[in-house]
């Protein structure tokens, strides 16, 4: 804990413009750069590449876009939340594909949907504690090539399979008994929790019950989401960041028809039958990779390159479980912009995951109340009002997860590069990115335009 206020206190010194002249270059964080290659629906574009190739590409891509010699890495960290046996430590494997010298340590980053933002952040505090000075961290998902596992029935069998096997047809007659059908059918990774044995759109349905969102208020936010998504890539807002595959930057998930009258007429998907998240208001599976380039200030300047904002702070909050699971960035865009002295109306550009329309809206609702503020922060962070209303014209202006999508390993790096390129589209300072996360964490950092970027 005292390490962490450390690290924060150098962080938070540099805000001022006296302090910024002052500050060790070698311990302050930037943002160099970012890119992705595109996000796609489940089984389509990426439907016979691994995470791995994804990662690679990625990786690949973000090195060849801002021409950095692998060389000068220290580390690479990278997130990904289904993992594949053949490929445990992705990081590694990803990085070596991608032409990192294999003297370049990595490691694999599994913490949800906030996984690439662990990545990030992690990769900042090894900066700050001397041990890195430019570090690869982003992350990939696939849910085109999932590991399937038998059922634990068969699974036990098959163990003792080659004890079996020496006893003949006896032997294998044996090891069949007492199966039945259903323990044949493979078994796909569960999207849920392992301790609420809740699927996270049930868990955000009752959010949305408990502060009072509507369904129109959540298809209605999920169509801004597409129109938004494909405004932003036909002005070519995107054409910096995402990576051409196979010659296309098309992220086929978002909608530019999407309106409200489609959504209207979709049934609940979670809760049954008068639930409020439909299959439209609600993240898709999604395949896809992205990666952020993080390096100390000196680094980034002694090597020719721009960056495009700093790191300033950042923050990992956790909830309940069973009553708050999606609700951690209220908690931590409290926490964070506490930390930094800031209030929610200094903040130019917001960027939040957008797992589901409800989670996004309960959120924003609980943000802007001073009962939440009384019932829940002033405890736990002694703030007892409200952190305020966040407004629409400063929110996922570029689309969101609903439109984009959601490869989970992947999101938080997408999410600090468009909050990077808003600053500079729109002359703002600072961006707070902030994600909810499976178990009930949520993450949130701050983020400041580099001068003149």
């Amino acid at each position: 804990m005292l390490l962490r206020r450390g690290l924060h206190s150098l962080q938070r010194r540099s805000f001022s413009g006296a302090a910024a002249a002052a500050a060790d270059k070698s311990k302050t964080v930037v943002i160099v750069d970012g890119c992705r290659i595109p996000f796609a629906t489940q089984s389509t574009i990426y439907d016979d590449l691994m995470a791995y190739d994804l990662g690679r590409l990625a990786m690949k891509g973000m090195l060849d876009k801002v021409a950095l010699d692998p060389e000068h890495l220290d580390y690479v960290l990278w997130g990904t939340v289904i993992q594949e046996v053949r490929t445990s430590n992705i990081a590694r494997e990803s990085a070596l594909a991608a032409g990192v010298p294999n003297t370049v340590p990595a490691h694999t980053v599994s913490q949800a949907c906030i996984s690439s933002s662990q990545a990030i952040c992690s990769g900042a505090e090894k900066i700050i504690a001397g041990q890195a000075t430019a570090v690869l961290a982003g992350g990939c998902e696939t849910f085109s090539d999932v590991p399937l596992r038998y059922q634990r029935p068969i699974r036990k069998r098959l163990l003792g399979a080659g004890k079996a096997m020496k006893k003949g047809l006896p032997g294998v007659l044996k090891l069949l008994k007492g199966l039945k059908g259903k323990d044949f059918a493979p078994e796909a990774p569960a999207i849920k929790n392992f301790s609420t044995e809740e699927v996270m759109g049930h868990s955000s349905d009752r959010l949305a019950s408990r502060f009072g969102v509507s369904r129109q208020a959540q298809d209605e936010f999920a169509v801004r989401s597409h129109v938004n998504a494909a405004k932003a890539h036909e002005d070519g807002h995107y054409d910096d960041d995402v990576l051409p595959f196979n010659g296309s930057r098309t992220e086929n998930g978002i909608r530019a028809d999407s309106n409200i009258e489609k959504l209207s007429t979709l049934k609940g998907a979670f809760v049954k039958p008068h639930g409020t998240h439909t299959a439209a208001n609600s993240s898709f599976l999604t395949d896809g990779a992205a990666a952020s380039l993080v390096m100390s200030e000196e680094k980034a300047l002694a090597l020719g390159l721009k960056p495009k904002a700093y790191l300033r702070n950042w923050t990992f909050q956790s909830v309940d479980p069973f009553e708050e699971m999606l609700l951690g960035p209220a908690y931590a865009t409290t926490k964070v912009l506490g930390d930094a002295g800031l209030e929610a109306n200094d903040i130019d550009c917001w960027e939040i995951h957008e797992a589901f329309a409800g989670q996004v809206l309960s959120n924003l609702t609980a943000l802007n109340s001073d009962k939440f503020a009384e019932e829940n922060l002033s405890a736990r962070y002694g703030r007892s009002t409200k952190v305020g209303d966040v407004p629409y014209d400063k929110l996922n202006l570029w689309g969101g997860s609903l439109a984009i999508g959601h490869p989970f390993g992947a999101t938080g790096s997408r999410l600090v590069t468009t909050a990077c390129n808003r600053l500079a589209h729109e002359d703002g300072r600072f961006a707070l990115v902030t994600a909810c996360a499976d178990s009930g964490i949520g993450h949130a950092c701050l983020l400041e335009r580099y001068p003149a970027c």
